[in-house]
């Protein structure tokens, strides 16, 4: 199939696509007398598991060690580790995010429960002193002991 054709059945610009083959992640194709491209049917597939693993959170060189060039060349352990790793990096993101979302919260919070009376630079160096004081802005598991 041309690569107008495979761009419109996969939903991607013909230029990624190119990118993709000129990356390695797709199988390289000969061109026909004409010019014109010739992708395996198969290559939609391809494109389908490049972009979910994308969406996943997986770089393009992750994609490109743990994918085969086609469908029966699947490494069972290689592809089981990585999807495990990837859900590892996951967990962490996930605490990293927490942390900076309870670290914002704080701020907030103090900002809002800002007393009438006091102005807003004194209450900045307020809720940073106690952001310090508590270990608040280091990374997670890293507190500040009391």
């Amino acid at each position: 199939m041309r690569i107008g054709e495979l761009a419109k059945i996969s939903g991607l610009a013909p230029s990624r696509i190119r990118f993709y083959e000129s990356s390695g992640l797709i199988k390289s194709v000969e061109r026909k007398a004409n010019g014109y491209r010739d992708y395996a049917p198969d290559t939609k597939w391809v494109l389908e598991v490049i972009t979910a693993a994308q969406a996943a959170g997986f770089s393009l060189e992750e994609i490109r060690q743990l994918m085969p060039m086609n469908a029966s060349g699947w490494q069972h352990d290689e592809l089981l580790s990585g999807l495990k790793q990837k859900v590892e990096e996951i967990a962490v993101l996930q605490q990293r995010l927490a942390h900076n979302k309870a670290q914002l919260l704080l701020v907030i919070k103090g900002i809002e429960d800002k007393p009438e009376s006091m102005a807003c630079a004194e209450n900045a160096q307020m809720l940073i002193n106690r952001l310090r004081e508590e270990g608040i802005g280091k990374a997670p598991g890293k507190r500040a002991v009391r």
